[in-house]
């Protein structure tokens, strides 16, 4: 099959690293010219448009920062959907709305192609590897044709039911995994005021039943200083309001994630928006005067695990 890819960012970068690594034929787009440029270097082709990319393409994937800018890759008259044909499939793998990915489908649908929602977790340093998780929304037949692709992007992939489903999943996981950070900055803020030693308490938390999967890893680059996440604080308030929107629209109104968000936004203003995410904790820091530093971590996470293929679980 032909890929065709859109949007080569911090994590959709990564993810088109993967296919091209793996020997897919892969035509790609992006706003950067330097990057497309790099990925010719390796043996990527090179669309000029979004609408010339679907049109040589069998399966078209897009990674874009938001609901807006996928939506403008979609339907401007240079955009996907007017090179869509029968049986093309879109992935949309963004993290966005799901009313809005429906939206989309139905367009999709119109052209008699197929779309799919696959949004990724687990961090920019797995997807480096292959060894992401990926969440699928969408027709059972249609997934497990591109299921190839998706083991090659992916290590763990989960068919999670209907279009729309894995954005609504990927969203609350998004959320968790905010909540857990904001509370990591209260944790080493009590654990630096209280003198403890905090490679140990590094450890102690990720033996105990209050470890997480941010602590593992988030913890690392706190505790180096560079707070190099590859993921930024924009990002998170993005899928912070749309969960609090989907929150909304169900009628559920919450306690914890508004509050969460405030956080975030606040740590916004103070560090910028493309400040590193894991910089929300420096809210803390710099309130109480003190840091959370300790030796031997990491400036930036790698992914030790060896890319192997991925499975359906």
């Amino acid at each position: 099959m032909k890929i065709g890819f859109i949007g080569l960012g911090n994590v959709g970068g990564k993810l088109a690293e993967s296919l091209l690594r793996n020997k897919f034929e892969l035509t790609v787009r992006d706003v950067e010219k330097n990057v497309t440029e790099n990925f010719k270097k390796k043996g990527a082709k090179i669309a000029n448009t979004a609408k010339e990319l679907a049109q040589k393409s069998d399966v078209i994937i897009t990674c874009l920062p938001s609901p807006e800018i996928c939506s403008e890759v979609m339907e401007s008259d240079q955009g996907i959907l007017n090179g869509l044909s029968e049986n093309k499939i879109w992935i949309e793998m963004s993290t966005t709305d799901e009313s809005e990915v429906k939206r989309l489908g139905k367009l999709v649908i119109d052209k008699k192609a197929i779309p799919l929602d696959a949004p990724v977790s687990g961090g920019c340093h797995r997807a480096t590897t292959g060894n992401i998780s990926i969440f699928v929304g969408g027709e059972r037949k249609s997934f497990e044709k591109i299921l190839p692709i998706l083991t090659t992007m992916g290590k763990k992939i989960l068919h999670t039911g209907d279009l729309g489903s894995a954005s609504v999943l990927k969203v609350i996981t998004n959320y968790l995994a905010s909540v857990h950070l904001a509370a990591l900055g209260e944790a080493w803020t009590v654990a630096t005021k209280s003198n403890l030693d905090l490679n140990k308490t590094f450890k102690g938390i990720a033996i105990s039943s209050g470890n997480s999967f941010v602590h593992e890893t988030e913890s690392q680059v706190i505790l180096n200083g560079s707070y190099n996440i590859n993921f930024t604080m924009d990002l998170v308030e993005k899928d912070m309001s749309l969960f609090n929107e989907l929150s909304k629209k169900l009628n559920t109104p919450l306690e914890i994630s508004p509050s969460i968000l405030e956080i975030f936004k606040d740590a916004q203003k103070k560090y910028g928006s493309r400040a590193w995410s894991s910089m929300v904790v420096k809210r803390l820091e710099d309130k109480f005067n003190i840091n959370f530093r300790a030796s031997n971590f990491p400036e930036e996470l790698l992914d030790n695990e060896p890319e192997e293929k991925g499975y359906e679980i």
